[in-house]
């Protein structure tokens, strides 16, 4: 008896991350119709890379156990704390838009549940990720860990100033609107790196910012439509 329920118990481990991977699948095949449909351009697909990135996150154990179901939905989710972990096409837009390349070190204000980071661990070198809210860096932290991703790096902290011991960095990832770019964030970007940042108040139109700082120190702004994110919070 004690066989059989240990090969019942491994049974069901195994469907359920079957279950899991297939939704992820799904989730990833909805990413590529949505990002075409989204930008209605052909070149504007997501690169395999950045799929394949998606497809190895584990989203399901970055969520509460109630949103668990919804894990693999392309929308966001709330995470407690008046914070939610993005929708997953938004995570895979501005993860693309930040070109990254495998030496690449970056820097993400906002960890909230790690999903972004996670998403950039699997692509850069190392991820540094400031959190200001001290219960979420609290599990976010341990989680990481727990999931393999040693290349990534959290404090407890107000991401608006960046992380100035680690500067310059390659690519910054802001996952909270700010009223207006941050200057330290600008100061931290490498030379010829990329930084996407949400920009706008809580009741007003955000526009999602890909900024690029050139040789020269000049930085050239791209937009890339309007998005909803929680507000960038902090004592600046």
């Amino acid at each position: 008896m004690k066989i059989l329920a240990c090969l019942l118990l491994i049974v069901s481990f195994a469907v359920q991350a079957d279950d899991y991977a297939a939704a992820r699948q799904s989730m990833i095949d909805e990413l590529q119709l949505y990002a075409k449909l989204a930008r209605d351009t052909d070149d504007a697909r997501l690169s395999d890379a950045v799929l394949r990135a998606m497809n190895r996150v584990e989203r399901h154990r970055m969520v509460p156990a109630s949103q668990i179901p919804f894990a693999y939905e392309n929308r966001p989710l709330p995470i407690g704390h008046g914070q939610t972990i993005s929708q997953p096409y938004i995570v895979a837009l501005m993860t693309e838009l930040i070109d990254p390349d495998a030496d690449d070190v970056v820097l993400e204000v906002g960890t909230g549940s790690g999903y972004q980071a996670a998403v950039l661990a699997e692509l850069v070198e190392h991820v540094y990720s400031i959190e200001i809210i001290e219960a979420l860096a609290t599990q976010a932290k341990p989680r990481l860990q727990s999931m393999g991703y040693d290349n990534v790096t959290t404090k407890l902290g107000d991401g608006y100033f960046g992380w100035e011991e680690h500067a310059p960095f390659d690519a910054i990832v802001v996952t909270a609107a700010a009223s207006h770019v941050p200057p330290p964030l600008i100061e931290q970007l490498k030379p010829g790196g990329l930084m996407i940042i949400p920009v706008g108040g809580r009741f007003m139109t955000q526009t999602l910012l890909l900024l690029e700082k050139t040789d020269d120190g000049e930085i050239i702004t791209r937009q890339y439509g309007a998005v909803r994110f929680v507000p960038l919070t902090g004592k600046h």
